[in-house]
């Protein structure tokens, strides 16, 4: 997206034979078949090539290895302080349950211009150059509005939004819930339990977000309720397909393996459990999630579980 809109762009990865393959194929034949690099967009094997002259930095990889990734852009790119730095990782540093602009800070210095890229946004969609909309987020508004510029175009409709909390606890948390539904979903429970599961997932998402300071109003827009319902109801979603699988009996690494690809919900019902004890939080989907996922909890068992929970209001 970024190299059909013109700018010069340098893509790298951790592993050097990919890199290799990629910068000779010109393409990602495993994950984006039939989607040809632009002539703009050069491979880089090394985070010590990169052009010394860079100022605009776009960070896309999963969150275990998030702080790992900023460290060694510190240490390798030696990034100058007007830079700015992006990321469109979606969830929360594992073990600690920190937001990745915490541990953006900590790695990178609380100067540093920063923001978060989020939405309803399938790679595959994105590559192929299908209309999106996707919203930025950064504490400081001519930040967001720049970086919402780097991708406007024809096919792409960039919002701007100051709630870097919201932003990030809605795209980490759609994932937890995408497990949930696609679980109801191979268990057969139907369109009825799905979208109840939805709309009661996005009340916990936005329970937990306004406790931790973020915006109510910021759940009903791109990255909470846009993104939720496109990771629950589709397919192309994989912790959606990891749901499924466990709602079909299939073991959790078994899916895991056959996908083929980072599930952050896995590591994120891990940390939205432990973010709703420490905050004393009612989020009983996220919880059920995590115990299927770690306490060998049954589908059928945590199902029973949210149903049989006390009647109450639904507001």
């Amino acid at each position: 997206m970024l190299a059909r809109n013109g700018f010069p762009v340098w893509l790298w990865g951790h592993n050097p034979a990919l890199m290799e393959r990629l910068s000779k194929e010109r393409s990602n034949v495993q994950y984006l078949p039939g989607v040809p690099f632009p002539d703009n967009l050069q491979v880089c094997d090394s985070l010590a090539r990169f052009p010394r002259h860079t100022r605009r930095y776009l960070v896309v990889v999963p969150s275990h290895a998030f702080r790992t990734t900023m460290s060694l852009l510190k240490r390798d790119v030696n990034i100058a302080a007007d830079s700015t730095v992006v990321w469109a990782t979606k969830g929360l540093e594992p073990g600690s349950a920190r937001l990745l602009s915490t541990v953006a800070a900590e790695e990178l210095g609380q100067s540093m211009n920063t923001a978060v890229l989020s939405g309803p946004t399938f790679a595959g969609e994105v590559a192929r150059d299908l209309p999106t909309a996707l919203t930025v987020a950064s504490e400081s508004a001519p930040v967001a509005e720049d970086v919402a510029g780097w991708f406007r175009g024809n096919r792409v409709r960039a919002y701007t939004n100051p709630d870097i909390i919201g932003v990030q606890i809605g795209g980490a948390l759609k994932n937890v819930m995408a497990i949930a539904t696609g679980i109801s979903d191979g268990l057969g429970f139907g369109a009825n339990a799905r979208a109840a599961l939805i709309t009661r997932g996005l009340a916990e998402i936005t329970r937990l977000g306004v406790h931790l300071g973020a915006r109510r109003e910021t759940f009903d827009g791109l990255a909470g309720l846009g993104d939720l319902v496109l990771t629950c109801t589709d397919d192309q979603s994989r912790n959606r397909r990891l749901g499924l699988g466990l709602g079909a009996g299939n073991q959790l690494d078994q899916i895991v393996a056959e996908l083929g690809q980072e599930v952050e919900g896995v590591n994120t019902a891990r940390e939205a459990h432990q973010l709703s004890k420490r905050h004393q939080i009612d989020m009983p989907i996220s919880e059920q999630v995590y115990q299927v996922l770690y306490k060998h909890v049954s589908p059928q068992e945590a199902v029973q579980n949210l149903l049989n929970r006390d009647p109450r209001a639904e507001a």
